[in-house]
């Protein structure tokens, strides 16, 4: 039976797909890989498809209409794993900004007894490589932000280097996440702490990507404000039931 998948979320990432793919297989480790393309018009999904050849059992891709959004393409690949049953489901990015080689760890962190473990930039610091300071600064204060009105102790709120064991996501209502921006991210560790989920971060170093082009936009960064602060108030009167281990 499959046991560890990460997804792969990609839209016109053909300067890096094919790199990310080769590191991540070439850790050797059984990892197996699904990239969920939204119709990237620079031809991504062809270049998975062409590496599939030699990974047939490996490597598996869900093509999807239309860019629809960060969130939705994780939501689509998380069902697509539980259905096929993978143990470990892992987030991570195309663009190197996550080392493939830090996958080990974030596993060995989940096999001890995490729920959840988070590639983290700042639970020792910060840890980021090639940023400007107005980025670094940015993503440093929204976690901070995002601390302030959620309560999380967690030091990466945003982070998108990220483990579940398939039991926390099977018990999550997967269609109430709502942001499909880098929220997503935020609402997801919101959401599986309140379940009473055990999340640890593990300290990583983050790389910005050298290749391609960054999809943050103004949208992003507004939804994350104002979403965040409307997803601590709905939460008031939600209930949020306990995972109960067998």
């Amino acid at each position: 039976m499959p046991e560890k998948i990460v997804i792969i979320p990609t839209y016109n990432e053909k300067e890096n797909i094919r790199e990310i793919l080769q590191a991540v297989f070439g850790l050797n480790q059984d990892f197996h890989v699904l990239v969920v393309d939204d119709n990237s018009p620079d031809g991504t999904a062809a270049i998975v498809r062409e590496i599939q050849a030699h990974y047939p059992s490996q490597l598996h891709i869900l093509n999807r209409k239309e860019k629809n959004g960060l969130g939705t393409a994780y939501i689509d690949g998380f069902k697509w794993c539980l259905q096929a049953g993978y143990q470990f489901i892992f987030e991570m990015d195309a663009d190197f900004s996550h080392n493939p080689t830090d996958l080990p760890k974030l596993l060995v962190a989940c096999q001890q007894g995490a729920d959840m473990s988070i590639g983290s930039r700042y639970k020792t610091g910060v840890n980021v490589v090639n940023w400007p300071m107005s980025r670094v600064m940015l993503s440093y204060f929204a976690s901070s932000y995002v601390r302030l009105i959620t309560g999380l102790n967690i030091h990466d709120t945003t982070a998108g280097f990220v483990c579940y064991q398939a039991h926390v996501l099977k018990h999550l209502d997967l269609d109430r996440i709502k942001f499909r921006g880098y929220a997503f991210q935020i609402e997801m560790k919101y959401t599986t702490a309140m379940h009473g989920f055990q999340i640890e971060e593990v300290p990583i170093i983050f790389t910005d990507r050298t290749k391609g082009e960054s999809k943050i936009s103004r949208g992003i960064i507004k939804e994350a404000i104002w979403g965040v602060l409307s997803m601590r108030i709905k939460s008031l009167f939600r209930k949020y039931p306990a995972y109960q281990k067998n």
